[in-house]
């Protein structure tokens, strides 16, 4: 496609030399990591009213080797806290990715970036690809720095073991990584249909102002709706990212790590997971393709 190459360049000088984008990238890195630090920092401040009121056994909360009133769980505290990191992590990718690939193009037509671009026999297409390619490796970079923080900070705050209550063993170390393993996938899965739907809201909306609003509303209005679709939220991508108001699997993991027994595994639902997002990528990404050639720039 012409010009696809010179765009490329241009995107990648851009995304190595701008503060404000590698500040995006290390956020939630550094979020994630705080709260972990939060999260042992409060779980000690417990322990410790506990041992001066003179508990005979201190609920360990995140930070010992027991959960909840009973203290019965061990395990349980590191693991459940490592998740909600990630989740935490992955929630905020997942919105500045979408409120990125809405800004990026947008941006660049209210500057009048794209028209030299196109002055140099850039082709429209190749912008729009570009900048999706762009937000791409914004969010793979993002995401890299916030599972190495997460993972780093969590070995270093607890020691990871199995999940165990009065000395039975509910779920043993290689099924919690196995199943934050498929977590993770799952949860990773939905995020680039987000990133096409940014761009798309990019090329279709008028300034970079709507841009930004069209994308961040649809994407929260859709977190809060999707509950009310009934079935049919199945089948939206939406459904799979982990967000606000989670019902990813990544939550479900949250709850298999603390030790609940009652947690219902859909195979269908993982394996819609793994399916759903990518046709409604393709579908955005055709539809920007498109757009973008009947656009005034």
């Amino acid at each position: 496609m012409q010009g696809l190459l010179t765009a490329i360049k241009a995107e990648i000088f851009v995304f190595t030399h701008s503060r404000a984008i590698q500040l995006l990238c290390v956020m939630p890195a550094l979020i994630a990591a705080a709260q972990l630090v939060l999260v042992r920092s409060l779980a000690a401040s417990s322990d410790a009213r506990a041992a001066l009121m003179g508990a005979d056994d201190a609920p360990g909360g995140f930070g010992g080797g027991g959960f909840g009133s009973a203290g019965t769980i061990e395990g349980a505290d590191a693991w459940g806290a490592l998740v909600d990191a990630l989740g935490t992590g992955l929630t905020l990718i997942s919105l500045i990715v979408v409120a990125y690939a809405a800004w990026s193009f947008a941006s660049d037509r209210d500057l009048g970036v794209v028209r030299h671009l196109l002055i140099r026999r850039v082709s429209r297409p190749a912008l729009v690809l570009s900048k999706l390619l762009q937000a791409h490796l914004l969010a793979l970079v993002s995401i890299t720095l916030m599972l190495l923080v997460t993972f780093g900070s969590a070995a270093l705050l607890w020691d990871f073991g199995p999940v165990v209550e009065d000395g039975y063993e509910l779920i043993g170390v290689d099924e919690i990584r196995a199943e934050l393993q498929l977590g993770l996938s799952l949860a990773l899965i939905p995020i680039p249909a987000a990133i096409a739907l940014g761009v798309l809201l990019s090329v279709l909306c008028s300034n970079t102002t709507q841009a930004l609003s069209v994308a961040l509303g649809l994407t929260l209005g859709l977190d809060l709706f999707k509950s009310v679709l009934g079935g049919a939220a199945d089948y939206l991508y939406a459904s799979y990212m982990v967000s606000l108001l989670d019902e990813s699997y990544l939550d479900d993991v949250a709850r298999l790590v603390r030790g609940f027994s009652d947690v219902m595994i859909d195979p269908a639902l993982l394996q819609l997971n793994q399916w759903v997002p990518w046709p409604q990528m393709v579908l955005f990404v055709v539809l920007a393709l498109v757009m973008v050639r009947h656009k005034k720039l």
